[in-house]
């Protein structure tokens, strides 16, 4: 049974902080021999820090949250704060392996985040950056791609071979799989739809451009559109204008989705907008992937048929070829908000396999050099360590301790 609980972060000192093992970044094919050890995921979003302990079925045995920490503050802030969450976890949870999905351009490597629209990350090394505050094998993705990969092992994308994820949430996130893998491109950062043009000279995006997808069709866009109606005292939003007080900056999507399913006219209105320009964006991913499903995922995606109907509509009407090609099943996320995190913890499952062959191998190779006379058994060793200590003592020159004895 997932449990949920949230906290406040308190300071525990450098003391916790321990050596991680470097590993290799190249992710394994198959994931069906990969250890069934517990994980954690982190999914690091514009607003939230989400972390959670997820088994080897998907299932989530606890997770916690933060808020992210302001963009303004540097980046070793989000990384003090992800290692406040797993040590927080592994007070409870034998933790193999930690998988972290990031709202932001990640390399080929899976190690820098190359830059995040939402966050201070410019080309930040953050894999590196934890190499000596975790002591497990850490695997950094892009978010969407991790819900991808949560979606087809455990969600709406199950039996898939050509998979497309949708995230909508403060931006867009978007991913694609195939044939069980992750298609990240030459450069590592593929799947980013949300800063598709698709309104030139539109609103101005914080990638710094203008008139990206996500300017339209997001959670930063639904919001906007509304506060804008109640900043202008428009009379189509004294329902939501009442419901904050007079106070503009107090409306957010959850509130807007809730009063849409009460009925409220203008905010079932603003997600048809919203909705209108996923299924737009949608029919032109159709055009250039020919996905056969696409996945819908993200806080936004919270508001089901009042978003997800009006987006098929539109991809209908938009569809290049419409009505002589197959189309695409358009499908709401099962894991909810939680998918980039459950993904995460199941591809740093990878991680953990080659971690512990490594480890076995590097065991093995021990044991045969020492069996060779190559190094010192750990017996042997002891026992030079002694000798010299009592040497050192007696202010004697050691016995002879036989180099490459390995009794």
């Amino acid at each position: 049974m997932s449990t949920y609980r949230d906290f406040t972060l308190t300071h525990r000192g450098s003391a916790r902080g321990t050596v991680l093992r470097t590993i290799g970044t190249r992710e394994r094919r198959s994931h069906l021999t990969a250890p069934r050890v517990p994980t954690v995921g982190i999914d690091i979003g514009g607003t939230k820090v989400m972390a959670g302990v997820v088994d080897a079925d998907g299932v989530i045995l606890e997770k916690i949250r933060t808020e992210t920490p302001d963009k303004s503050k540097s980046p070793k802030v989000v990384e003090d704060t992800i290692v406040e969450l797993v040590l927080d976890l592994s007070d409870r949870h034998d933790v193999h392996a930690v998988g972290i999905g990031a709202a932001g351009w990640v390399d080929a490597d899976r190690s820098r985040v190359l830059f995040a629209p939402h966050l201070a990350w410019r080309d930040e090394p953050l894999r590196d950056a934890l190499q000596s505050r975790l002591a497990v094998p850490v695997m950094v993705d892009n978010d969407a791609n991790t819900a991808a990969w949560a979606e087809w092992r455990f969600g709406a994308g199950r039996g898939e071979d050509h998979l497309v994820m949708i995230t909508l949430g403060t931006g867009i996130g978007g991913a694609i799989l195939e044939g069980g893998q992750v298609k990240r491109g030459r450069f590592g950062v593929a799947g980013e739809f949300g800063h598709m043009q698709v309104v030139p000279g539109g609103h101005r995006c914080p990638c710094g451009n203008r008139g990206c997808w996500e300017q339209y069709s997001s959670g930063n866009a639904l919001v906007r559109e509304a506060r804008e109606l109640a900043a202008a005292d428009s009379p189509v939003a004294h329902e939501i204008i009442a419901r904050v007080g007079g106070n503009v900056s107090e409306i957010t999507g959850p509130l807007i989705t809730e009063l849409a399913r009460e009925g409220d006219a203008m905010c079932v209105e603003l997600l048809e907008d919203i909705g209108q320009w996923l299924g737009v964006g949608i029919a032109n991913l159709a055009a250039a992937l020919d996905p056969s499903c696409f996945v819908i995922g993200g806080g936004v995606s919270a508001a089901d048929d009042l978003l997800i109907g009006p987006a098929r509509d539109a991809f209908r009407r938009h569809l290049t070829g419409r009505g002589y090609r197959p189309e695409a099943r358009i499908a709401k996320a099962q894991l909810g908000p939680e998918a980039g995190m459950v993904g995460a913890a199941d591809l740093a499952r990878l991680v953990a396999r080659r971690f512990r062959r490594a480890t076995r191998r590097r065991v093995e190779r021990y044991e045969r050099y020492a069996q060779w006379g190559l190094i010192d058994s750990p017996a042997t060793a002891e026992r030079k360590a002694a000798d010299l200590k009592a040497a050192e003592a007696a202010d004697t020159k050691p016995a002879d301790l036989g180099d490459g004895d390995t009794q």
